[in-house]
């Protein structure tokens, strides 16, 4: 069983430690028929993952329908959802950025009869990248009525980039964070976004702890960092990582989960999951035991940054 990842400071949403990524149920590396994905979401639900992370970008949209179906049926208070707005499913399929008001409140409700709820836990705006201003003047500020209306828990933002994310918690505009790929075992250049999240009491949700794929497969040729091959620097790195980990006799992809959810600022950790044995996988990685001794290398070989917590830690190592 995954254990409690706690409510988040400034909305009171529960959250478990592990949540479960549902880009996979869209389609992201091929198609899960209904069937699968039902017992994927209910095989979560049942090992104690509260929170499942979904966009309308997944699959247009069939990530949510597919989840809500799979969710179906199971008590409200037994589950957590983030969706995100941003992007606008249209009727012919296709998805496009809309950061305006009408465009997020269509997908709010785009989102609701997909999922077939009636309310939200959590909406992120998502990847906002080149729309840093319409998502602070006019996308948090709306979520932040509807929050205060009732229809939805919290308020949040999900990128892959920590820079922005920490301009929306400096401003007090976000209850929570998903940051995707800027704080793992092999990069952790994000450790003072993490630091402020701790600070302000911003919930944080860490996606995309394996770097694309290298984190859970290893520095072989063609290994997936950052959505395409892992160049020359990255590979000799993760090989360091890998050689560390194989001294203590611990498999690498499980470390890299257990790094990432050590720091304190951190609600959960959001794994994409398209099986039932995927599922029993990342709450398997999550509850094994790894020797105080691999960290302890890890640390004296350079490949974990001064202040980065590790499992064991009561709090972050003074810097």
């Amino acid at each position: 069983m995954t254990d409690s990842g706690g409510r988040l400071a400034a909305a009171g949403v529960a959250v478990s430690r592990l949540g479960m990524g549902t880009a996979p149920l869209g389609g992201l590396y091929a198609a899960v028929p209904a069937e699968q994905a039902t017992a994927t979401v209910r095989a979560a639900l049942a090992a104690g993952v509260r929170l499942f992370d979904t966009a309308p970008l997944y699959g247009a949209g069939e990530s949510e329908r597919l989840l809500g179906a799979g969710l179906r049926g199971a008590p409200r208070g037994s589950f957590t959802l983030a969706t995100k707005v941003g992007r606008v499913v249209e009727d012919d399929g296709t998805v496009r950025f809309d950061f305006s008001r009408d465009g997020v409140l269509r997908s709010v409700e785009a989102s609701l009869r997909r999922l077939g709820l009636d309310r939200l836990d959590i909406v992120h705006v998502h990847d906002p990248d080149q729309h840093g201003r319409a998502a602070l003047e006019v996308v948090l500020p709306l979520l932040a009525d509807l929050r205060r209306e009732g229809a939805i828990g919290a308020v949040g933002a999900g990128m892959n980039q920590w820079q922005m994310l920490a301009e929306f918690a400096e401003h007090g505009a976000i209850d929570c964070a998903l940051l995707a790929g800027r704080y793992t075992l092999l990069e952790q250049g994000a450790l003072p976004f993490l630091e402020l999240c701790r600070r302000k009491g911003v919930g944080l949700f860490l996606g995309g702890v394996y770097n694309s794929g290298i984190l859970a497969v290893g520095a072989r040729p063609g290994a997936p960092y950052n959505y395409a091959a892992a160049p020359p620097p990255v590979l000799e790195r993760v090989a360091r990582l890998e050689a560390v980990c194989a001294r203590h006799g611990a498999p690498l992809h499980v470390a890299a989960l257990q790094f990432a959810a050590a720091h304190p600022a951190v609600a959960s950790v959001v794994i994409g999951m398209r099986s039932v044995a995927e599922v029993e996988a990342a709450v398997a990685a999550l509850g094994e035991r790894l020797p105080q001794a691999l960290w302890d290398e890890l640390r004296s070989e350079g490949l974990i940054a001064p202040g980065a917590p590790v499992p064991g830690d009561a709090e972050a190592p003074p810097q």
